[in-house]
């Protein structure tokens, strides 16, 4: 019976029996438990990582800081801000360096800027070159307020009760801001209304665009479409004929009759017309063209175009 007894375990004073272990009460499993993931190298202050990182830190505050994408826009070079001026684009201030070497450019931008009441502020170089991005400025800068664009359908309306036929170009897959400048520039010199290009993945009227159209953003609408393919289709509705420019077009500039409504549709170089936009134009147009040249630049191909048209409206006005 003692032996058994001791087999089964005595009983202690305080009721338990021998043999038995206290409980941890979950000590044990919380001491087990992960302390979070290992922090990344450079964040570990002993690590060569983190002093990588740091010096890198360093060289990259001492870099100048771009202007930020919604910042002031500005036109920079001698020439865009004195065509600027005189076309009446609606500066804000002229930024002229301290220590420019002024000629009949310059001091005609700082005479017009005074009299149509834009502020006139001296800066220096590196202050120039901070506000401009890419140091071209030649000593001059001018501040451009953000673009109004026009509504698509105040744009076809305003074309529709001018005096000559609608002339409107449309911009398809157009990134470069320097080919729509060129375009707005071509639709002002050959009478056309306006210019539509889609809310998305294109260019804007920025300083760039600005520049290029050498003011003509200024006195011509730019109208921006939230679909540009439901938009030419409500156009096409009022009258007007929706024509595509590609090489494999099934008509050629030679043989059309440009004197009507016309909306011309403009793709890029590359990736030419979307294929929802050419599925919509009323006709594929094509330039003729001599050599082995397979495509014109948008902004060129969109010039020829509206040239030609321009040339058929004076005959046709004869």
């Amino acid at each position: 019976m003692a032996g058994n007894s001791k087999r089964k375990g005595a009983i202690r004073k305080d009721g338990t029996k021998k043999g038995q272990t206290v409980g941890s009460g979950g000590q044990r499993r919380r001491g087990l438990e992960g302390r979070g993931a290992t922090p990344k190298a450079e964040d570990r202050v002993y690590h060569a990582a983190h002093k990588r990182a740091k010096a890198a830190a360093k060289q990259q505050a001492k870099r100048p800081q771009r202007r930020k994408e919604d910042g002031p826009e500005y036109v920079v070079g001698r020439n865009p801000v004195v065509e600027c001026l005189r076309a009446g684009v609606p500066a804000t201030a002229l930024y002229v360096m301290s220590t420019i070497d002024a000629d009949d450019r310059v001091r005609e931008a700082v005479h017009v800027a005074g009299d149509k009441g834009i502020a006139v502020l001296e800066a220096s170089k590196p202050e120039l070159d901070r506000l401009t991005t890419n140091g071209l400025h030649q000593g001059l800068a001018l501040q451009v307020p953000e673009y109004r664009y026009a509504h698509p359908d105040d744009l076809i309306a305003d074309a529709l009760a001018s005096p000559e036929p609608p002339l409107l170009v449309a911009l398809d897959n157009i990134t470069d801001p320097r080919n729509l400048g060129a375009v707005i520039r071509s639709v002002a010199a050959f009478g056309g209304q306006g210019v539509l290009i889609p809310q998305r993945r294109s260019a804007s009227v920025t300083a760039v665009a600005w520049r290029t159209s050498a003011g003509a953003a200024a006195r011509l609408p730019v109208a921006q479409a939230p679909n540009l393919t439901r938009t030419l289709v409500d156009w096409a509705k009022s009258g007007a004929q929706i024509v595509g420019l590609d090489a494999d077009g099934d008509a050629t500039l030679d043989d059309y009759d440009g004197t009507g409504p016309v909306v011309i549709v403009v793709g890029s170089e590359g990736k030419g017309l979307s294929r929802l936009v050419r599925e919509n134009c009323d006709t594929i147009l094509s330039i003729p063209m001599a050599g082995k040249v397979e495509s014109l630049n948008a902004s060129v191909a969109a010039g020829v175009v509206l040239a030609e048209f321009a040339r058929q409206r004076r005959v046709a006005g004869q």
